[in-house]
């Protein structure tokens, strides 16, 4: 055990990058590139040059929030609507920023590092490196995290700019199949996670939502299901809890 210990504090930073940039053949990153070849045909239909797309993977990282915004220029949303949806669907990545930024940071850390390194974290790379970070030296993490975040953002970068030409002629079913994974994948893994009750609850609720908010509301329908679910389901939490406390 001190032997291997030994062998993974003597390894070079380019060797924890090198290290870190495997990442890119793990499940979580597959089902993600998989996911953006199905994300390809929605900007081809919305008619988004291959430039333009190769350049929102790369700048508007997470999945979701490009989502957002090719939807919402299919549906004719005024710029102002767009911009609100997708800032809004991106501050759920702040807390994984908090949690995540501590694990990688030493006292030598520059802020400017952790600030680069901030955009690289969806919940893919959260999901990555929150399973594999411990098992990294501290003064190496940061690098460990470089690795990934910069070899999977090109990664896709590269995939869509190549499938672009190719994804026109896929059945719609195929496509939508394969951006389908994404979602499913990452409520399995938010599922797997969760340690608390609430958590299932607002899950639960969106869910359940979603179709509704859908029906009502199609500009919105994502915003209004999970800030719904996660509204309702903290709610019924603290009312839960009352209660508990009220009768012990």
């Amino acid at each position: 055990m001190d032997s291997t210990n030994r062998i993974e504090e003597e390894r070079s930073p380019l060797g924890w990058f090198l290290a870190g940039a495997r990442g890119i053949f793990s499940l979580p990153a597959i089902i993600l590139m998989l996911s953006f070849v199905g994300f390809c045909s929605l900007t081809v239909q919305a008619g988004i040059p291959p430039a333009q797309v190769v350049f929102m993977t790369g700048i508007v990282w997470a999945l979701p929030a490009k989502v957002i915004l090719v939807s919402s220029i299919l549906s004719g949303a005024s710029l102002a609507t767009a911009f609100l949806a997708v800032t809004l669907s991106s501050v759920r990545l702040m807390p994984m920023v908090a949690a995540l930024v501590p694990e990688l940071r030493t006292p030598k850390t520059p802020t400017w590092l952790l600030l680069v390194l901030s955009h690289f974290i969806a919940i893919t790379a959260w999901v990555f490196a929150m399973e594999r970070v411990h098992a990294v030296p501290r003064q190496h993490r940061a690098t460990f995290f470089a690795g990934f975040g910069i070899t999977l953002v090109a990664t896709n970068m590269a995939l869509v700019g190549i499938v672009y030409r190719l994804v026109a002629d896929f059945p719609p079913i195929v496509a939508g199949c394969l951006f389908f994974l994404t979602p499913v994948y990452f409520l399995a893994s938010i599922w797997n996670s969760a340690r608390h009750p609430v958590v299932y609850a607002a899950l639960a609720i969106g869910l359940v939502a979603g179709p509704l908010c859908y029906w009502i509301a199609p500009e919105f329908d994502i915003l209004l299901a999970g800030l719904g679910g996660g509204t309702l389901a903290w709610a019924g939490e603290r009312l839960w809890r009352a209660r508990r406390e009220k009768s012990a």
